[in-house]
Parts: structure tokens; sequence; C-alpha cells
């Protein structure tokens, strides 16, 4: 990564969603879940940035056993929604993600290039929160959960006021 050009490398620096790790790649620090960010120069003014998220399946991160059918369902509907990206990145994008389950999580990985450092660094950050959000969105009542997600589960109640 040490050919990475100089404004990029500062885009992050400056972005609060990351930090450098000692293989050149940028970790997301703001997720509960690992979300890291390959930066890559593409040859002309463009930097390919290869984002990686990889979160656990649900049934791994409850108390209780959870059905195969009941897993197997929340991942079919999460892979639908991480797919449908939608538009929350700065600028228009063609992206399509892929989803796969690898043991007890599931890795979701996207790429895009772009000429503009902070918007790419801003971008990147925006698809690794919406994995974590759409995530979150699918969490499953009615179960107990381990970490990470209780604590995700817990936020959101301090945040709402209640107990």
């Amino acid at each position: 990564m040490s050919d990475l050009p100089e404004r990029f490398r500062r885009a992050f620096e400056r972005h609060t969603s990351f930090e450098a790790r000692d293989d050149g790649s940028f970790e997301s620090v703001t997720t509960a879940f690992d979300g890291v960010v390959d930066a890559e120069p593409t040859g002309d003014s463009e930097v390919r940035f290869s984002i990686t998220v990889t979160v656990p399946l649900l049934g791994s991160v409850t108390e209780d056993e959870m059905a195969d059918i009941v897993e197997d369902g929340w991942y079919e509907t999460f892979e639908l929604r991480v797919t449908d990206v939608g538009k929350i990145f700065r600028t228009t994008r063609e992206l399509s993600p892929t989803v796969r389950r690898e043991g007890d999580d599931v890795v979701v990985e996207a790429a895009f290039a772009d000429s503009n450092a902070d918007r790419g660094v801003d971008d990147a950050g925006a698809l690794i929160d919406f994995v974590e959000g759409t995530y979150v969105q699918g969490i499953i009542p009615g179960y107990e959960y381990t970490e990470p997600v209780a604590s995700i589960i817990d936020q959101a109640r301090q945040t709402a006021g209640s107990n």
C-alpha cells in the first residue's frame, strides 16, 4: 500500500471511522463488526476501494438454539437487503456486493473506484455502516444474544431511553 497516493492516505487519516493497519489496509473503528478497506491505485488517477465486512451469522450470537430454517431465512433476507445498496453514496455508483457464508460468519464484499479521495473514503465508510444497519434491522426478537449483538441491542435501548 506504500504506492497509495498521499491525498488518499490523508483522507483515511482525517476520517474518524478508519485507522490504518500494519498491512496497509484501513479498519473501520465505528462498527461492532469487522470492516476493512483495501485501497489500491488503478494506474490512472483513481483508487480502487475494496471493502470487506464480516458479520456473525445470527444463530452464532444467540444463547438459544436457532432453528436452521430461521437462520436460513434470516441469511436470505440479509443477502437480498445488502445487495440492494440504493443511494447511500455521495455519487452515483454501480455496485454489486457479494455475500457468502464462511463458517459462522457472513462476508460482504464490494469494490468501486474513485478519483476523489474524500468522497471515496466517505463512501467506503457508508457501505460499512449500511451493512451494519442492515444486520441490525434483521435482528430477530425473542432470542438472548451474545456479543457483539448484545451490546448493539443495549446501546439501542439506552438511546431509546428504555430498559
